[in-house]
């Protein structure tokens, strides 16, 4: 077993920026994939962006330019970076944490981007 602690997400303003961090425990492989999802009201959950344990990222093209993943092997912690949000980044972000035969996923937190 695998849990997902997020934290980070909140009330910012249009061009502001927020930090997201997810610290995993538990039974962790070493060849894993990390990473972000969000779903708006509404909407499907969609990939914000992940990064592997070779530390190899993909990104959402709506995200491009403006957040940044990154993680802490030692903490089995990932962050994402997110600057310069929009109204449309609204959203319930959530922690992934996947192997090739598991895949957990955190409580979600909400990130709002309105003035």
């Amino acid at each position: 077993q695998v849990q997902l602690v997020e934290s980070g997400g909140g009330l910012v303003q249009p061009g502001g920026s927020l930090r997201l961090s997810c610290a995993a425990s538990g039974s962790i492989f070493s060849a894993n994939v990390m990473g972000w999802y969000r779903q708006a009201p509404g909407k499907q959950r969609e990939l914000v962006a992940n990064i592997n344990s070779g530390g190899g990222t993909n990104y959402a093209d709506s995200v491009k330019g403006r957040f940044t993943i990154s993680r802490d092997y030692a903490k089995n912690t990932v962050y994402l970076q997110m600057n310069s949000l929009k109204p449309e980044d609204t959203a319930v972000y959530y922690c992934q944490y996947r192997t090739a035969w598991d895949n957990y996923w955190g409580q979600g937190t909400q990130v709002t981007v309105s003035s």
